[in-house]
């Protein structure tokens, strides 16, 4: 079984990290050509291509004109913990032993616009590319173009050590377009969070955000490789409900208060 996640447009580079133990991005050569194209921009085309503010737009041109492909800790962090969102905060991965970092490093990936597919313990530099930005690049007018079927032969790599072959998608809609479905040797599993609120079920984006992060930490708490044993989810009151489940689309519900 193979977990992916989104990453967050929030990053932590202050706190110190939790381990020493790190590897390098897979796709650091396509990143530098991402780089490339992004370092012709302007604060003001990047501000308008990201729809981001002046100030933010100048700190990540910054960023792009300091990023290098020797990668070590003293530019790097390791991505499960540099990320800071929502999902990261469920996830909780600072909290997180030795062994349930490695779990995680076997089985979660994270889809990025800029490195692909980044494993947890990956040293990532500081960036934002978002996957859904309309970037031209010589691979085309996007980074779904730009990428490809690429992530997808990569996470078909991973899938094939694994015992179960079921990528369980914890992305967005935005970063798991990335993923060719009909390329991928593996069932997809979509898990959906719902939480009751004004008298019916619904997707609250901030709640369902840190389930995926809550899911995936349950994941490398039990060390979880059978995806069946993930409808036991139970975490901050959520329980899996058959009755509005189907064989791919897993769907978990908590009653809040109004």
């Amino acid at each position: 079984m193979l977990i992916v996640l989104s990453p967050a447009k929030s990053l932590d580079y202050t706190t110190a990290p939790t381990t020493d133990l790190h590897t390098k991005p897979d796709f650091v050569a396509r990143s530098a050509e991402l780089i490339d194209v992004l370092r012709e921009k302007s604060p003001a085309q990047i501000a308008s291509l990201m729809r981001i503010s002046d100030q933010l737009a100048q700190i990540h041109v910054e960023r792009y004109a300091s990023w290098s492909t020797r990668i070590t800790s003293r530019n790097s962090k390791q991505a499960v913990l540099a990320f800071n969102g929502d999902v990261y905060e469920g996830l909780d991965a600072p909290t997180l032993n030795a062994k349930q970092l490695d779990y995680l490093q076997s089985h979660l990936r994270i889809l990025s616009g800029l490195y692909g597919a980044l494993r947890p313990l990956d040293l990532m530099q500081p960036y934002r590319l978002e996957m859904g930005t309309k970037l031209p690049n010589p691979h085309g007018k996007d980074l779904y173009a730009f990428w490809g079927e690429e992530v997808t032969h990569a996470l078909n790599t991973v899938l094939a050590a694994q015992k179960s072959k079921v990528l369980l998608n914890l992305a967005s809609e935005e970063y798991f377009k990335v993923v060719k479905p009909k390329v991928l040797d593996a069932k997809i599993i979509s898990p959906v969070f719902e939480d009751w609120k004004g008298g019916k079920y619904k997707i609250i984006s901030f709640y369902a955000k840190r389930a995926r992060g809550l899911m995936a930490r349950y994941a490398a708490l039990k060390g979880i490789t059978t995806p069946e044993k993930l409808k036991n989810f139970d975490a901050e009151g959520y329980a899996w409900d058959a009755s509005v489940s189907t064989e791919t689309s897993w769907v978990f519900r908590r009653r809040v208060t109004d």
